[in-house]
C-alpha cells in the first residue's frame, strides 16, 4: 500500500511573551524587541497537523479527520486557546515560547496519541508570514 499523508488544519489565539531568563534585559529588548513586552502580546495561530500512513483497505482512510481533530483539540488547542503561553500552559513551562519552540512542545504533546498511522509534521503559522515546521527529532 501507498504512504499517504493527511493533514488538519486548526486554529487557536494566544498571547505570549518572548524572554530568556538566561538573558539581560538589555540583551532580551535587543534581540526580541516589541515581542519582549513585559505583558506579551498575541496571535491568531493556525495549526497544521499532518499524519502518515497506508489507507484503510475497508475504509480507504488513514485516519478518520474527525477523529485527528478531536485528537488534536484534545491534546494540545484545549489547553493553549485563549492562554498566555509563559503562565497558562503547563507543557509550556520555562520554555521561551518561540514558533519554534510551541512547534516542539506541540509535537511532543502529540506523538504518541495516534494509531494506525503517525504524526508526520507541524506547521506552526504565528502570523501569515511567518510559520515554523517540525518533523520530529534530527
Amino acid at each position: 500500500m501507498p504512504l499517504v499523508y493527511v493533514t488538519r488544519l486548526l486554529h487557536f489565539n494566544a498571547a505570549h511573551r518572548l524572554h530568556s531568563d538566561l538573558l539581560s534585559s538589555e540583551e532580551n529588548q535587543s534581540i526580541f524587541g516589541a515581542c519582549n513586552n513585559p505583558l506579551g502580546h498575541g496571535h491568531n495561530y493556525d495549526l497544521e497537523v499532518t499524519v502518515a500512513g497506508e489507507p484503510d483497505p475497508v475504509t480507504g482512510m488513514v485516519i478518520d479527520l474527525k477523529v485527528l481533530k478531536e485528537i488534536v483539540e484534545e491534546a494540545v488547542i484545549s489547553r493553549v486557546d485563549h492562554k498566555h503561553l509563559n503562565f497558562d500552559v503547563d507543557f509550556m513551562q520555562g520554555i521561551v515560547p518561540t514558533a519554534e519552540n510551541i512547534a516542539i512542545a506541540f509535537w511532543e504533546q502529540l506523538k504518541d496519541r495516534f494509531t494506525g498511522c503517525e504524526l508526520y509534521e507541524l506547521k506552526l503559522w504565528e502570523t501569515p508570514r511567518n510559520m515554523a515546521v517540525y518533523r520530529g527529532g534530527r
